[in-house]
């Protein structure tokens, strides 16, 4: 990751229009094996929060930011450069581990579920 990014300090807001569920899956699909199964399974834990309904109206609004985040070609290092997924690997991390609707149980079943069609 680059030395100056923190994703502490990322808007999410502002990548909020970004984010669609076509988008998502195909920015998934595209970019799977070279983010690796902790930076996907992290999406999906989003994903899945708000899916089923775990998540709250403000917890709903981050998670459509951060994977906004996640879709957009433009942030803060471009997908396509090497380590271009570290920021966005980072900015996942950070909203997983502050949204307590992500560790829910029926979330992590689901996105473990995925990972498994998907990696193994």
């Amino acid at each position: 990751m680059s030395e100056n990014f923190d994703p502490k300090n990322v808007n999410l807001s502002k990548y909020k229009e970004e984010f669609t569920e076509d988008g998502l899956w195909e920015k998934i699909g595209s970019v799977a094996k070279k983010a690796g199964k902790e930076v996907i399974k992290n999406a999906l834990k989003l994903y899945y929060a708000m899916v089923l309904g775990k998540a709250t109206p403000s917890q709903i609004a981050a998670i459509i930011g951060v994977l906004g985040y996640l879709i957009s070609p433009v942030d803060a290092i471009p997908d396509p450069l090497p380590g271009g997924l570290a920021d966005d690997a980072g900015v996942l991390a950070l909203v997983v581990s502050m949204l307590v609707c992500c560790s829910d149980p029926e979330v992590v079943k689901a996105a473990e579920e995925k990972i498994k069609e998907w990696f193994d």
